[in-house]
């Protein structure tokens, strides 16, 4: 009801009476008006005037799948979405609905996260109403290799949407961070459940800083948001909107073909290239320059030795990043 209520009052520039909302969503005026100061404890500010009715004022930065999912059946992939206020983590809360029996094809994000993670199971901090957590659950029919490129294909979305939105130089650090400059803006984390030959489900965690003023001292040499990088905040349901739109056809491609043009488009924004890097495997470390990725996402880098050596998991650091 208070979408409805909210979706009304959007659509107009002048008040709405009491009475037209009432019969428009066919309850009382004391409905309305109860539904009405529900939405001002929210953050909502809307204003009233005797025989004039409700106004829209200004909106708190609360997250609306409404205003986040545009026409989702034009979509390659995502269909749905769900808006939490808080949860442990989206890739937890992804976790259940898969045991539901759901399809996939669902964005699940949430204001804030008690127990969001990195990779590795680093903490990932969530501040309510600065960044952007979510999930996009899918159960693609795809072999587990391929994880890798959705990943690099995930990431490469996210940086389109940052450039169209803020005009900001956003760059992959492979496999799974978007960076400006030598800092970290947002961080990937995929996660499956799969067999030797398919994927039973795929679950892609995205965390973005979008309007935090600043971080921890432990991650503040490392980390940034879009604010701190413009110095305007941003829209969230906005921004959200354009990383879903990118997101759902680069997924949406992948799935059908990775062309060599793709691959080039993500070589292009990939900080990564050309640099040394230095990837930890258990207690081995290999060192070498990142000069290719593979068709199936992996990082190809050459030591000092010659030898090509292909990377597909591992912590990788990378000199002049992190």
């Amino acid at each position: 009801m208070d979408s409805k209520i909210l979706s009304a009052l959007r659509a107009s520039d002048e008040y709405v009476s009491g009475e037209e909302l009432s019969e428009v969503l066919g309850v009382s005026r004391t409905a309305v008006w109860k539904h009405i100061n529900a939405l001002r404890d929210e953050g909502y500010e809307i204003d009233s005037v005797k025989n004039r009715g409700y106004k829209l004022v200004s909106e708190p930065d609360l997250l609306d799948g409404k205003l986040i999912l545009d026409a989702p059946e034009n979509n390659l992939v995502i269909k749905r979405i769900k808006i939490m206020k808080e949860t442990d983590s989206t890739n937890e809360e992804a976790k259940r609905i898969v045991r539901s029996g759901d399809e996939g094809g669902i964005v699940i994000a949430a204001e804030r996260q008690t127990a969001g993670k990195g990779r590795f199971c680093r903490k990932w901090e969530s501040p309510p109403e600065d960044g952007l957590f979510f999930s996009l659950l899918l159960k693609p029919e795809l072999p587990p290799t391929d994880v890798a490129s959705i990943t690099l294909a995930t990431g490469y979305a996210v940086c389109l949407a940052i450039r169209e939105i803020t005009g900001i130089d956003a760059r992959i650090k492979w496999p799974n961070d978007v960076i400006v400059g030598s800092k970290k803006l947002c961080g990937i984390l995929t996660e499956m459940a799969a067999q030797s030959d398919r994927i039973d489900y795929l679950i892609i965690g995205i965390g973005i800083n979008v309007n935090n003023e600043s971080f921890p001292e432990a991650i503040a040499d490392r980390a940034t948001s879009l604010f701190l990088e413009t110095g305007v905040k941003t829209d969230r349901n906005s921004f959200l909107s354009r990383v879903l739109y990118y997101l759902d056809r680069a997924i949406g491609s992948f799935l059908v073909s990775l062309s060599i043009e793709d691959l080039n488009q993500f070589k292009e924004i990939c900080a990564t290239m050309g640099r040394l890097v230095t990837v930890q495997r258990g207690k081995n470390m290999i060192t070498g320059t990142a000069y290719d990725i593979s068709s199936e996402g992996e990082l190809i880098i050459r030591t000092e030795e010659g030898k090509d050596v292909v990377i597909n998991s591992g912590e990788v650091t990378v000199q002049g990043i992190y």
